[in-house]
């Protein structure tokens, strides 16, 4: 049954998150290396706030089929998208993507009905959790075929190309699928034609419940390109200044007409492949431990606090802007309607 639509009362009463969000989540690129980091710091927490509140809606049965939670490693995408300009330069994920579309400015509203399967979500409440699509913002989806990323993403680059639009493509996907049949191929391609990618392995060392050494010869994923001539790099994928840095450089040499880079990111995910994944296969302790010295967000705000004059209370502040926005979204989510049955039958079939 389609939920009823927001009453005045609920609309008045998310009112002041619409004017926090303006104020916690700012545009990219603003003045100083101060905004910059503060803008990193927002961005990166409320993908963290909006992870945790899906997992909520997910165990109460409001968000159907996987979902794969980003938490942990949200300094991989805040600090590689900030080096290129979408839509002109294009970026495409895996199913892990709730952090890509978020980032790439959709609001999150829109993106909380989606995984609810609302009719206001980004795909019309018919793409869920892994299958996002933004091509107007430069995102050209999260994908559930494992690996398909690295062929899609270099058939974008073969477009930029093509086109001589001076685009560049920032193709992400996980190290489990680092290893399929399909990526080699596109690194051939890639490689032989010079093509304007940067590939991104988010190494968050366990495909599915296999670690990383388990699965792959050469578990140094920055070494994978070799063979065709592909540079590589491991980045700390926990540390977004070290991510910017380094992706940014790769989009250098990418648009420069060099060819692609393969750089992997070493991160690390909190929960379980998906929501359903009890996570065993590795102890409690390990998942403490990381996240007592490595997590992002919390590197961040030591760099914040200690050599950018910002309060502890600022950060606070930002914290209960961010969480408005996130209940915001979910209460947007909850109070929107279902799609209309006849949404079955559209784009189903494109007549050229």
């Amino acid at each position: 049954m389609a939920a009823k639509r927001p009453t005045k009362k609920a609309t008045e009463k998310r009112q002041p998150a619409r004017k926090a969000r303006r104020r916690a989540v700012p545009k990219k690129g603003g003045n100083g290396e101060r905004d910059k980091l503060l803008g990193f710091y927002r961005r990166m927490l409320l993908i963290r706030r909006f992870e945790e509140k899906a997992g909520q809606l997910y165990g109460m049965g409001l968000i159907g089929g996987f979902c794969h939670l980003y938490i942990g490693q949200e300094a991989v995408v805040v600090g590689a998208l900030s080096t290129i300009d979408p839509p002109k330069d294009s970026f495409i994920t895996a199913y892990r993507c709730h952090g890509h579309v978020l980032e790439s400015g959709v609001e999150p509203k829109t993106v909380m009905a989606e995984l609810t399967g609302r009719a206001p979500g980004l795909c019309k409440g018919k793409g869920g959790s892994m299958h996002f699509f933004a091509p107007d913002k430069g995102f050209f989806g999260g994908h559930g075929i494992v690996g398909a990323p690295a062929p899609l993403g270099t058939g974008l680059a073969f477009a930029h190309k093509y086109r001589k639009d001076d685009g560049v493509v920032l193709a992400f996907f996980g190290e489990g699928a680092a290893n399929q049949g399909q990526v080699y191929e596109a690194f051939n391609m890639a490689s032989l034609w010079k093509l304007p990618i940067v590939y991104i392995i988010e190494n968050n060392r366990y495909g599915m419940g296999t670690a990383v050494e388990r699965a792959s010869a050469i578990a140094d994923m920055y070494k994978h390109g070799e063979s065709v001539g592909i540079p590589g790099k491991r980045i700390d994928g926990m540390d977004v200044l070290a991510v910017e840095k380094a992706v940014k450089a790769a989009v250098d040499h990418a648009r420069g007409g060099k060819g692609p880079v393969l750089l992997e990111m070493r991160t690390y995910r909190y929960r379980g492949h998906s929501m359903s994944d009890p996570a065993k296969y590795r102890s409690r302790e390990e998942v403490a431990k990381i996240r007592e010295k490595r997590d992002p967000i919390d590197h961040l705000s030591k760099e914040l606090l200690s050599n950018s004059k910002v309060k502890e209370e600022d950060l606070k502040a930002i914290d209960r802007e961010v969480k408005a926005i996130v209940a915001e979204a979910a209460d947007f989510a909850q109070e929107s309607p279902e799609p209309d049955p006849d949404e079955l039958f559209t784009n189903v079939l494109v007549e050229a």
